[in-house]
């Protein structure tokens, strides 16, 4: 469905839409799409933020209170980082900027569809009387398998309003933007803000981890390889900076680049002119900066592994991401909106938490911040049934609580003290499982803890780092091989 106020870009972008396979409706105001939803039952919206009878973020408000919502891609003519934190706030898969073009449309909208469509073959019965169900596919049509779960830019409390304000300033900006904070707090959705509202917008947004990568493969995946440059090196390739070109480089945990690597990047931030390994010739590249770390990176200059200089030359925008445990309510939403979107991945009926499950998710310290928060409310919904969540679906929360603001006493210095509670564990049958099935999970669960960093991950579980990527690969072959 698209809920498109302009006949002339709604048939522009139906076109684009029915070239590359699919069918669309069309509803010009906001009431038609609301009154429309339920005949339509669309697999994707494509929504306007301004319309002419009211607020395209109201519709959608208006559609979630008698429907489960489809993956939403917002497509606008207003590029401001407000119009696209409200989107994500709604779900928004994507945000598009108009005039947008065919592969740019058709990329968001299969996307959407294939990372997020729900994938059930029949309906699911109610568990409880009145529960909402899950439709069926309509006739003709195939839903994918769901992979991993949605997780968009959110919130609505004063620290994230602080910035929602500073990536609006940054946007406008083609300023080096250094992001700090800790594992989990949206350091690479608050990237992608920045990019998507930026000048840049139609360019390509380039991520790369910099802990994720070997260190001696690092340099060549920033500025790319000649054929047999080194012993892998099998063809040419384009690295990072090339990609980049015209758009936007995230540099995720830069902290963890080598003092040696450092240098070339300067140089590059510098003159905007790299060298691919193995080659001889300079390559030019226009590209915007934007890096990131869960380090205090003035702390790793003091230390010597980090350059000073290149500090510098980052570190013009600063934006530090807040910790989930200071973003107050914002913690109950988002685990809300997990959770209903969880639901409709999975075919499940969950619609909210009982009050106990509830002032869990409150008082808990997160210390893995929003992704720990979407890891747990997937569990819930993977391995259980219902219509509310109770605190016996929850799993074991290791780590502190902290006590209800009626209850937190304080320090000396007037800080909040953290008081240790019970952890809330799922019942034995959750363990009662293929000893193999349990450590892969373990393995899983502190790789995407730790943001891909295997070293961190081996050190937490105290095995060797060749023991994960070992059983990683055997695991990967067994599932190859069916």
């Amino acid at each position: 469905m698209m809920i498109e106020d302009s006949p002339s870009n709604a048939a522009l972008y139906s076109t684009f839409l029915k070239n590359a396979g699919h069918e669309t409706v069309v509803a010009e105001t906001g009431k038609s799409a609301i009154s429309q939803f339920g005949a339509v039952e669309p697999d994707l919206v494509l929504l306007d933020l301004q319309l002419p009878d009211m607020d395209g973020l109201d519709v959608i408000e208006e559609i979630s209170k008698n429907h489960r919502l489809p993956p939403i891609v917002v497509l606008t003519g207003n590029g401001s980082v407000r119009a696209a934190a409200s989107a994500m706030r709604i779900g928004a898969v994507d945000f598009l900027m108009k005039p947008c073009s065919p592969d740019k449309l058709t990329e968001a909208v299969t996307l959407g569809l294939e990372r997020f469509q729900a994938k059930p073959d029949k309906p699911i019965e109610s568990e409880v009387a009145g529960a909402r169900t899950v439709a069926p596919p309509a006739p003709g049509k195939t839903r994918k398998p769901a992979t991993p779960g949605p997780s968009g830019f959110f919130g609505q409390s004063q620290p994230m309003e602080n910035v929602f304000a500073l990536i609006e300033a940054a946007a406008r900006s083609s300023a080096s933007v250094f992001i700090t904070g800790e594992s989990g707090t949206g350091k690479e959705l608050c990237a992608q803000a920045i990019h998507k509202a930026s000048p840049r917008h139609n360019g390509p947004f380039v991520p790369l981890n910099c802990a994720a990568i070997p260190k001696e493969l690092i340099e060549s995946e920033i500025f790319g390889h000649r054929k047999g440059s080194f012993t892998v090196a099998v063809q040419d390739r384009e690295g990072a900076a090339g990609l980049a070109d015209g758009g936007t480089l995230f540099l995720d945990e830069i902290c963890e680049m080598n003092l040696d690597l450092q240098a070339k990047l300067l140089r590059f931030i510098q003159t905007g002119t790299y060298r691919r390994v193995g080659d001889e010739v300079d390559r030019q590249a226009d590209i915007r900066f934007v890096c990131a770390t869960n380090r205090d990176p003035f702390e790793e200059v003091q230390a010597g592994r980090f350059r000073e200089d290149l500090y510098f030359r980052l570190h013009v925008i600063p934006i530090t991401m807040p910790p989930l445990r200071d973003r107050g309510k914002d913690v109950l939403r988002l685990a809300e909106r997990f959770l209903r979107d969880f639901s409709t991945i999975e075919g499940k009926v969950f619609e909210g938490f009982d009050d106990a499950a509830a002032e869990i998710i409150e008082t808990y310290s997160w210390p893995g911040n929003v992704r720990q928060l979407e890891n747990t409310i997937r569990n819930i919904v993977v391995l259980n049934t219902g219509a509310l969540v109770s605190p016996h679906m929850m799993p074991a929360l290791p780590g502190r609580f902290v006590k209800p603001a009626a209850e937190t006493s304080t320090s000396p210095g007037g800080e909040p003290v953290e008081a240790p509670m019970t952890s809330v564990m799922p019942s034995d049958r959750w363990f009662v499982r293929p000893i193999e099935e349990l450590e892969m999970m373990a393995i899983d669960a502190a790789i995407r803890y730790y943001d891909g960093n295997i070293t961190q991950a081996s050190r937490a579980l105290n095995i060797s780092t060749s023991s994960i990527y070992r059983k990683k690969k055997a695991w990967e072959e067994r599932e190859k091989a069916g």
